[in-house]
């Protein structure tokens, strides 16, 4: 176990991708320990991490944002928000953390939501006297929110992991998303009235009906992926199809921003992404069965939670420990590794199988915008070109924000279970 623990972070901070992290730590411990060990199992369990039906939803979706990211969706959906919001204390802000919401809507990634809001929103928070530092935290903590609005790659990994409904998770998303955009507004408010930020002029009716004209048929992606999947038209799998469709016609057709010949392109970068996706998941499925093999939930976890955890404590055990693992990893390698580990125990004191997953998604959300590793922090890298420590400034208040999100969701279950519990009565 030290061996495997020491080879993890060793190759982490030398900088190997995640991939050859976790296999090749996977690898030295069988080569170190178990000699006659037969390597094939490792290959068949990284296929088998690749095999549910449901990860069939996993490049639909993220053809459907790259459709959207490269064409207008993104603007006009800005545009619409900016013309209610614009002219409120703290507008500017608001409507960043408003269009990050709206737009996890429709994509589903918080690395698309970055891409296409943060890109156009930066600019103009900048030029409205907004610094630098609280433009980055601002734009990567909302396009985290994007984790748990549906159609969120987070629920549908974790239901596959877990066996739980995607269909239900999405819609225990909504609450918990709409509750930290809530907040997160309510911040911005604050801080646009500490430092003294002037807000924009009020749009006039003709401003804002040509705002909605432009922008309304893009949220036309939850209301398709929502109403068809409980309207019983499709299912998530087939939502994520539907969606694709959606967005052709609308950025090809009707925004008229993309041509036959640039799908070539977006399939192209959707298949280098889904690979990464891909390696990462059947890595973390490999990495999963080597734990439960060598019996090492079994030997630690009753030490852990004790002969008689209560439901609270386990909670807790479990959302430090998806908040700590996604500070270092992606999001999904947590969710793969740690479920199955932690999910039976869970369940055993009683906690609803769908707030365990809102909880667990809301952690990897924190985390992947939490230094040292969080992955979002290096996509605003990557995207804005600014240093790591002016994007990580401004951070802690809004993390502070969302572990009081959490809070709020462990002593108030119904924002996350009311409509999941409604829509199946």
């Amino acid at each position: 176990m030290v061996l495997l623990v020491i080879s993890l972070f060793f190759m982490l901070f030398f900088g190997f991708p995640f991939m050859i992290t976790l296999l090749g730590s996977l690898i030295v411990y069988i080569y170190m320990n178990i000699p006659n060990f037969n390597m094939n199992v490792i290959v068949q369990q990284v296929v088998t991490g690749l095999t549910p039906p449901s990860l069939v939803a996993v490049p639909m979706f993220i053809l459907a944002a790259n459709i959207i990211t490269a064409g207008q969706a993104a603007k006009k959906l800005i545009r619409m928000v900016k013309a209610y919001l614009g002219h409120i204390p703290g507008g500017l802000a608001i409507t960043t953390n408003a269009a990050c919401t709206m737009f996890g809507a429709v994509s589903g990634s918080t690395q698309a939501t970055v891409a296409a809001i943060g890109g156009t929103m930066r600019p103009m928070l900048l030029e409205a006297g907004y610094s630098s530092p609280f433009t980055l935290a601002l734009i990567i903590n909302s396009s985290d929110i994007a984790f748990l609005i549906p159609p969120s790659i987070g629920f549908i990994v974790y239901g596959v992991v877990t066996g739980t409904s995607v269909g239900k998770l999405f819609l225990a998303g909504v609450g918990p998303g709409l509750l930290i955009f809530f907040m997160f507004s309510v911040y911005c408010v604050y801080y646009s009235k500490k430092h003294g930020i002037a807000s924009i002029a009020k749009a006039d009716n003709k401003e804002r009906k040509e705002a909605v004209k432009g922008g309304i048929l893009v949220m036309g992606f939850p209301i398709i992926i929502i109403g068809g999947i409980y309207g019983g038209f499709f299912s998530p799998t087939e939502a994520a199809a539907v969606s694709v469709l959606y967005a052709l016609i609308l950025e090809g057709l009707i925004y008229r921003t993309i041509r036959f010949g640039d799908m070539i392109d977006h399939f192209m970068q959707t298949g280098v992404i889904t690979g990464v996706v891909f390696v990462l998941v059947g890595a973390g499925n490999a990495f999963s069965w080597l734990l439960s093999f060598l019996r090492i939930p079994q030997t630690y976890l009753p030490y852990l939670f004790g002969e008689d955890p209560s439901q609270l404590y386990v909670i807790f055990i479990v959302v430090v420990a998806y908040f700590i693992a996604c500070m270092f990893v992606d999001p999904i390698v947590a969710i793969y590794v740690l479920s199955p580990i932690f999910a039976p125990y869970v369940l055993a004191t009683g906690v609803d199988p769908i707030l365990l997953g809102v909880l667990v998604v809301l952690q990897c959300a924190v985390g992947s915008a939490t230094p040292p590793f969080g992955c979002d922090i290096f996509t605003a890298q990557l995207i804005f070109r600014r240093p790591y420590m002016e994007i990580i400034r401004n951070t802690p208040p809004f993390i502070a924000i969302l572990m009081l999100a959490t809070v709020l969701l462990v002593m108030f279950p119904q924002i996350a279970l009311f409509l999941p519990n409604t829509a199946m009565l």
